[in-house]
């Protein structure tokens, strides 16, 4: 069995674009309504893909949940550190480093789901 995707519901379809694009550094790879009032857009190439569904006839109440998190590696925590901040967001928190092998920390999306930033050390 293969993971294909995850799927998030979001309140605002650009805002939550603009951050899966600028912060985490997914392109968008499809893009489409599907219907008249539902738009469903797939970000990200090989194999890590999260797909983002608005529906724009709805009040949206997105409730993500508060045990959940995507997490994504990057080559340094210190530097994603800096370019989130640089970004105007604010770290929910860490950055932690419960082994010496592994630094992590989380941010919120603009829906509330927890990101998680990854660095594997090398050791």
């Amino acid at each position: 069995m293969k993971f294909c995707w995850c799927t998030i519901t979001v309140n605002n379809m650009e805002e939550s674009l603009k951050f899966y694009q600028e912060i985490v550094g997914l392109s968008i790879e499809k893009r489409y309504m599907a219907g008249p009032a539902t738009e469903i857009a797939f970000l990200g190439s090989g194999e890590t893909k999260v797909e983002l569904l608005y529906h724009n006839d709805v009040n949206q109440n997105i409730n993500v949940g508060q045990n959940i998190s995507l997490g994504f590696e990057v080559n340094s925590v210190d530097e994603m550190i800096k370019f989130i901040q640089e970004k105007g967001l604010k770290i929910e928190s860490g950055p932690f480093q419960p082994a010496p092998h592994i630094k992590f920390f989380f941010v919120k999306d603009p829906n509330g789901l927890s990101i998680q930033f990854v660095e594997n050390i090398q050791l």
